[in-house]
């Protein structure tokens, strides 16, 4: 049986030979867009149903499909420290404004956490004259520290 991160790298490689964008297999399943390109990179589980489409729209054999139906090991096992440019820079931006954001939280919530089970995230693109800006939407549910 495969594994989750090797059937991620069957998925990105037959997507690219399919010249088919994250987003369009999105829409064709019907999922928000960061949700399947997450899900499909080994860090959700598939409901068979999405997984079979998948496979449908990208040519997959079964043990891929079954691998995407899998329970993920969330997150990177092997780094602390993301060293690709792009997560290093979420990693950074965390580091900077992180203890913000939680002040911020507990501000405007009370004592809490949000959720990242109960969870949505988009990345949008705006135009800028200075140069694009990427827009990254973070939106999980408050959940209170009961005692």
């Amino acid at each position: 049986m495969l594994s989750k991160l090797e059937a991620a790298e069957i998925v990105s490689r037959a997507r690219f030979r399919a010249d088919i964008s994250w987003e369009e297999i999105a829409n064709r399943l019907g999922k928000p867009p960061v949700w399947t390109t997450a899900a499909l990179l080994g860090q959700h589980p598939m409901s068979a149903e999405d997984a079979a489409a998948v496979g449908e729209i990208l040519d997959l054999d079964h043990e891929v499909v079954e691998a995407l139906q899998l329970q993920p090991h969330r997150g990177d096992p092997d780094s602390v420290v993301p060293t690709d440019p792009t997560l290093y820079r979420f990693y950074e931006a965390l580091q900077v404004y992180g203890p913000a954001l939680k002040e911020l939280i507990h501000e405007k919530f009370g004592d809490g956490i949000m959720s990242a089970i109960n969870f949505r995230m988009d990345v949008e693109r705006r135009p800028d004259p200075d140069g694009d800006r990427v827009v990254v939407t973070f939106d999980g549910k408050f959940l209170p520290y009961q005692w």
